[in-house]
């Protein structure tokens, strides 16, 4: 049974009542202020990329390795067990082209963004990060990919110390 409102109780009024007064009104420049704790998985994934490495948590139950590290295995349903270093090379697992900025402004070169698979971490977990360095029509799943860092000096330990991660071309390597 729905019920509709015909009238609202209380004195209604307009912008000219507020204009000129009439309804007690304040302006504040609220100071607000706020902390926030990343917990002890992210913190120390965080303070890691500082130092140019990628961790993890193992399950020992199930055995996966989680990037980025998680306290808790959601498929065993109980802590996870160890701290497990990874490498910063990968394979895209699926990937888009966006037109949009971090900041949604309109791009006329789209950045594309890709899950990476890190070697070292379980099939099927990834991470969400830029590539760079690649056209858009060389890009394709499987491709394999290496993390680009920013200097030591510029670290800041968030997850941009890693610029973006570009494609690993035959004859370079990168770690396989």
């Amino acid at each position: 049974m729905s019920v509709k409102i015909r009238e609202y109780r209380g004195t209604p009024y307009s912008r000219k009542d507020l204009e000129e007064g009439r309804v007690p009104a304040f302006r504040d420049k609220p100071r607000a202020r706020y902390a926030w704790a990343c917990g002890p998985a992210m913190g120390r994934f965080l303070a890691e990329l500082k130092e140019g490495r990628i961790i993890g948590r193992r399950c020992r139950r199930c055995g996966r390795v989680l990037v980025p590290p998680r306290m808790f295995c959601e498929w065993c349903f109980r802590p996870t067990d160890e701290w497990v270093y990874v490498r910063d090379t990968g394979t895209v697992l699926t990937f888009s082209a966006s037109y949009l900025g971090p900041a949604a402004e309109r791009l006329k070169e789209p950045i594309i963004i890709a899950v990476i698979q890190l070697d070292g971490a379980s099939p099927g977990i990834g991470i969400l990060h830029k590539l760079g360095e690649v056209k858009q029509e060389e890009v394709h799943v499987g491709m394999r990919v290496k993390a680009v860092w920013k200097p030591p000096e510029e670290r800041e330990g968030a997850i941009t110390d890693i610029l973006y991660f570009k494609p690993i071309r035959e004859g370079q390597g990168g770690g396989e």
